[in-house]
């Protein structure tokens, strides 16, 4: 962590001498990757050799935030936290068309618990792409893969504090791998993209020992009238208030083979392997402030309780089930937003006994003081429980967060 501040220190004092020159990658190739969808206000600080041999653009991002808790049957409690510090850096070397993008985490909710043996798990993105052109993006490395749109979108591009209840059990995150995208966007015309993935299947730094199982994930995005003004289908609200109706249909399929984790790419380890498949859906509307946000998302295993063959009372699952994503908000011409966002969750049968089925309610208010790039955010969410026995929880919170970064 000393280091990598150090690091950034001495980055930011070169960046205020060095001749700052961003535009030697052409219109085609700006940084601007279809599986790193980081929302960008400007273009951070960017620093090119004098022989235009390599770039180094480099970013920071953080969320501070104040929580008041209330699960029934608890005491209340206050949470203050630095949800997320971030910092992300990319360019090229030799040639505009070969790009890397590395994006590394401090904060402890990025890192993750740190269990014996095992790493310290900064390391969010690290991928080199190539770019023959506009339409097409190679890339290897560790990245996110091409999933749900809550997902695949950053999380500093969000409306509210934190994604959905579904997105927490239903998504397939970064992973190691090989990826391939085909671009078609035009403003004014019917627009898609092809996406796919081939990775390990075991989620970011995975150092377990390895196996023959892979995951296969696929991914199709259309565009009837013409792609969202400013990148918009990869942030939540209609901040740049569309003068024509835009839609965004998506869907998404990933088959993990010999899966370990109850999440794929994330969760706890299982005790034994299992195959599992994920199918996500989403649309997106965006309209003279109004935005609309729905999706579908669904996990599928077969026999996904194992068992711990030292204890039969200790069980890891794959949560199986099916959910729905509702968000709609406006964006005022004050540049406060109101959002409402409600979602469902239903376990299949075969873990209810384990998992409640679920609702949530979420309300919120954000201030965009330089877009999704400096704001400040409030919201209130209910959780309603309800379990296999026939009793019921509710859980609230209400948040207070401020995100800001280049």
């Amino acid at each position: 962590m000393k280091n990598a501040l150090t690091l950034l220190i001495l980055l930011i004092s070169a960046g205020v001498t060095a001749q700052i020159d961003i535009k030697k990658t052409t219109k085609d190739n700006d940084l601007k990757l279809s599986a790193l969808p980081y929302y960008n206000y400007g273009k951070g600080l960017g620093i090119t050799s004098p022989d235009s041999i390599f770039q180094f653009n480099i970013r920071f991002r953080m969320q501070n935030r104040a929580t008041y808790i209330q699960n029934e049957g608890e005491e209340s409690a206050i949470d203050g936290q630095i949800r997320r510090l971030r910092l992300r850096f990319d360019g090229y070397v030799g040639n505009p068309k070969f790009i890397y993008a590395l994006q590394l985490s401090f904060a402890p909710g990025d890192v993750g618990e740190i269990k014996d043996g095992e790493n310290i798990n900064i390391i969010r993105d690290a991928i080199v792409f190539y770019r023959p052109n506009k339409h097409w993006n190679f890339g290897f490395g560790q990245t996110k893969l091409p999933g749900n749109r809550q997902r695949v979108n950053s999380s500093g591009g969000l409306q509210l504090t934190d994604r959905s209840i579904n997105n927490a059990r239903f998504t397939i995150d970064r992973d190691f791998g090989v990826q391939v995208h085909n671009q078609h966007e035009r403003m004014d015309k019917f627009s898609y993209n092809l996406r796919g993935a081939i990775s390990t299947g075991e989620g970011r730094n995975s150092t377990d020992k390895p196996d023959n199982g892979l995951a296969y994930t696929g991914k199709v995005e259309l565009y009837p009238l013409g792609s969202f003004t400013k990148d918009g289908a990869y942030f939540e609200g209609d901040l740049m208030r569309e003068a024509k109706p835009k839609l965004m249909l998506s869907g998404a399929y990933q088959f993990n083979n010999k899966a370990r984790r109850t999440g794929g790419q994330l969760g706890n380890d299982l005790f034994e392997k299992r195959d599992m498949q994920s199918i996500l859906l989403d649309a997106m509307v965006k309209y003279n402030g109004w935005a609309f946000m729905s999706a579908y998302m669904q996990r599928i295993a077969d026999n996904p309780v194992t068992v711990s063959p030292l204890d039969a009372t200790d069980v890891q699952y794959i949560f199986t089930g099916h959910g729905f994503d509702y968000e709609l908000s406006y964006l005022f011409l004050s540049d406060y937003e109101i959002i409402g966002r409600f979602s469902t969750q239903k376990v299949n049968s075969d873990i209810q006994n384990l998992a409640p089925n679920a609702k949530q309610y979420s309300i919120g208010v954000t201030k965009y003081i330089w877009e999704h790039a400096f704001k400040a955010q409030a919201e209130l969410t209910l959780d309603d429980l309800n379990y296999l026995d026939g009793t019921s929880k509710q859980n609230w919170y209400l948040r207070f967060q401020v995100e800001i970064g280049i």
